[in-house]
């Protein structure tokens, strides 16, 4: 069975271009739907903390003064990620900052990023607005501990996963949704998800 690794980073602002650097990272690997494992660490990359950001994410400057160094997370996080394919919540973000803190520790970062805001814009459009918490209301998905946390959305990022891929299994027949799967939906316009899953099904070889 094909493991992912769903990642979420928290930061000190939008944008790695623009000096912004990441300050907490989880990552949550799962095998089917099942938590097989956890990652989480603060990092201390050397760039303070807005008063803005430390309300919004709870992590504070004096948290991040005693935390280990970018460097040597991101180090970790590489090797615990493994090259599986990854996930995240609004994966454009997450990858950003994965690329350009990999970049600094001279790792490769060509890991294929699944979307799950992009894929719920495709699944759900019935849902009030594709926010992580208002996605987690809407499947009444458990909390998995306080918002913009890197760990606690990480969570509740690979629990709307399970939820997208068993709502594939049962209203699309899709017996296992696969990564490429998921990529191909999310680069695809809604009114076109039939038509992919319908194709994608006819070029998987039947088991």
């Amino acid at each position: 069975m094909t493991t992912v690794a769903v990642i979420d980073f928290e930061t000190t602002g939008l944008s790695p271009a623009m000096g912004d650097r990441a300050t907490e990272i989880a990552v949550v690997i799962l095998e089917g739907d099942r938590v097989v494992d956890r990652y989480q660490s603060l990092m201390n990359a050397g760039v303070r903390i807005s008063a803005f950001i430390e309300a919004y994410t709870g992590i504070s400057n004096e948290m991040i003064r005693t935390a280990p160094p970018a460097e040597a997370v991101m180090a970790e996080a590489s090797r615990f990620v493994d090259g599986r394919p990854m996930v995240a919540h609004n994966a454009s973000f997450d990858r950003r900052f994965w690329m350009a803190e990999m970049e600094r520790v001279d790792r490769p970062a060509d890991e294929p990023f699944a979307c799950t805001l992009l894929l719920s814009r495709r699944l759900y459009p019935q849902a009030p607005n594709y926010r992580l918490g208002s996605l987690a209301s809407y499947h009444a998905l458990p909390s998995s501990g306080r918002a913009h946390r890197a760990m606690a959305d990480a969570e509740v990022a690979a629990a709307l996963l399970g939820q997208i891929k068993r709502d594939l299994t049962h209203q699309y027949g899709v017996p296992e949704p696969r990564h490429d799967l998921l990529m191909k939906l999310q680069a695809c316009a809604r009114k076109a998800v039939p038509k992919a899953i319908e194709q994608h099904l006819a070029a998987t070889p039947a088991h």
